[in-house]
C-alpha cells in the first residue's frame, strides 16, 4: 500500500457511526509474551504494561487505521494472521503520526488525549518495538524452555551468547519473553557471572546483560497482581506460587550480583521488596487470630464456620510459603512472631480437639475441626507430626466400630 501521511489518513468518523474495539487481548495476543500487569512501578524497554498496550490498540483501531483493522473480529488465529499481514503498514502509519506529533504541538496534544494521558502515550515506542519484534517472541519463549533442559553450564553460557547482545533493544524484548518460561533463573545468572567473569553490576552492564536483569525484575513485579487478592475465596495456590516465583527471581539477582547501594537496580529491588512485603504483611497478621477462632469450640450449640476454617487454612499455606521465601522479603520480625504464635495455638487446639473427639467420636463437627487442625499442623510442623495425629484420630474411630 502507498505511504499515507498523518494528514492524509481518513478523517475520524462521528462517534455514532465509528465502531470501538471490542474487549479482549490487545493486538489479538500477538505481543502477549511481553505484556505485564498494569500499573507498574518499574518500567523497562522490553516489557509493555497491558493497559498501555490496550491504549495503543484502541488508538490504532479507532483513530489510526480503521480501514486496516476489523474492530469486531473475534480473537482467534484468523484475526491474528490478518492483523499480522497489515502490521508493516500499521507500524509505518504509527511512526509517521509520532513524527508529525513531534513537529506539531497541536497534533501531539490531540494524540495524548486519544491515548488517555501522557503515560500511555509515552509508552507507544515500546509497543511499536514489541510489534516489530513479534515474529521473534515465540522463538524467545522456545529459548527459555530450552534453557530449562540444559544441564551443562558451558552449554548454558554458549546459549547466553547466542542472543543479540549488540542490539540491546531487541535483546530486552527477547529476554522479557524468554524469562516467563525459565523455571530457575538463578542458573541463568550463574552462567552470566561465569561468562562475564565478574559479579558487579557495572561489569554485567558493560557485557550487555543488563536487559536480562531488568527482565528478571519485570517478572518479579508481575507477581504483585496475584498478591492483591483478598478474602476467603482468593486463589491461595496462585498466591503461594507468586510468592515462590518472586523469591526465585529476586534471589537470582540479589544472590549473585553485587548491587551498589544507591544504584538503579538497588532502588528497583528495594521498591519491589517493599511492595510485595506490604501485601503479604496483613495476611501474616491474620493467621494466628484466624487459627484460634476457627479451631475453638463454640459455647452453647457448637457449629463449624467453614469460611473461617478456610481463611485459617489459607493463612497457614501463606505462612509456609513465606518461610521458604523469607530471604527475599522484609518480614523477618513479623514472620518469627507469627510462626511461634501459630505453632503454640495449633499444639493447644489439636490436643483439645483430639481429646473431645476421643470422648465422642460421633461428633461430626469436632471431627471436621480436628481434620482441619491436623492439616494446619502439617503445614506448620511437618508431615510426620501430622501422621501421628491422623493415627490417633483413626484409633478413636476404630473404638466405635
Amino acid at each position: 500500500m502507498p505511504d499515507i501521511t498523518a494528514s492524509q489518513q481518513p478523517k475520524p468518523q462521528p462517534a455514532s457511526s465509528r465502531r470501538a474495539p471490542e474487549a479482549g487481548r490487545p493486538f489479538f495476543g500477538l505481543i502477549d509474551p511481553v505484556l505485564v500487569p498494569s500499573p507498574t512501578q518499574f518500567e523497562f524497554d522490553g516489557a509493555v504494561g497491558r493497559a498501555h498496550a490496550a491504549a495503543a490498540w484502541t488508538w490504532m483501531v479507532r483513530d489510526l487505521a480503521p480501514d486496516l483493522i476489523d474492530a469486531g473480529a473475534e480473537d482467534n488465529d484468523a484475526a491474528r494472521a490478518a492483523l499480522d499481514s497489515v502490521l508493516p503498514e500499521l507500524l509505518q502509519r504509527a511512526r509517521k503520526a509520532m513524527l508529525e506529533a513531534e513537529d506539531n504541538p497541536e497534533s501531539e496534544r490531540r494524540m495524548r488525549i486519544q491515548f488517555g494521558g501522557d503515560e500511555p502515550y509515552g509508552r507507544l515506542p515500546a509497543v511499536l518495538h514489541a510489534l516489530k519484534c513479534r515474529s521473534l517472541l515465540e522463538k524467545a519463549q522456545a529459548y527459555g524452555r530450552a534453557v530449562n533442559a540444559m544441564t551443562d553450564e558451558a552449554a548454558l553460557c554458549l546459549a547466553l551468547q547466542s542472543m543479540p547482545l549488540n542490539d540491546q533493544a531487541v535483546y530486552a524484548v527477547l529476554m522479557q519473553a524468554a524469562m516467563g518460561q525459565i523455571a530457575n533463573p538463578h542458573r541463568l545468572m550463574a552462567a552470566v557471572i561465569r561468562t562475564v567473569g565478574a559479579t558487579t553490576e557495572g561489569a554485567i552492564g558493560r557485557a550487555g546483560y543488563a536487559p536480562l536483569i531488568d527482565a528478571i525484575f519485570s517478572h518479579a513485579q508481575a507477581q504483585i497482581q496475584a498478591l492483591q487478592q483478598f478474602g476467603p475465596f482468593a486463589d491461595i495456590d496462585l498466591t503461594c506460587r507468586a510468592i515462590e516465583r518472586f523469591h526465585k527471581l529476586m534471589r537470582a539477582v540479589t544472590g549473585y550480583v553485587e548491587i551498589g547501594r544507591l544504584s538503579r537496580w538497588a532502588t528497583v529491588a528495594g521498591g519491589l521488596t517493599t511492595t510485595v512485603s506490604a501485601l503479604i504483611e496483613p495476611r501474616l497478621r491474620d493467621v494466628a487470630p484466624d487459627v484460634n477462632r476457627a479451631l475453638r469450640r463454640r459455647d452453647g450449640t457448637d457449629r463449624l464456620d467453614s469460611d473461617l476454617l478456610l481463611s485459617a487454612l489459607n493463612g497457614c499455606y501463606v505462612l509456609a510459603a513465606v518461610r521458604e521465601c523469607r530471604d527475599s522479603l522484609a518480614l523477618n520480625a513479623l514472620f518469627d512472631q507469627t510462626w511461634q504464635q501459630v505453632g503454640q495455638a495449633l499444639e493447644m487446639h489439636v490436643q483439645r480437639n483430639l481429646e473431645q473427639y476421643r470422648a465422642n467420636p460421633m461428633d461430626r463437627i469436632t471431627g471436621e475441626r480436628l481434620d482441619a487442625a491436623i492439616k494446619m499442623a502439617e503445614l506448620r510442623f511437618n508431615t510426620e507430626y501430622a501422621d501421628v495425629l491422623r493415627r490417633a484420630r483413626d484409633s478413636a474411630d476404630r473404638r466405635v466400630m
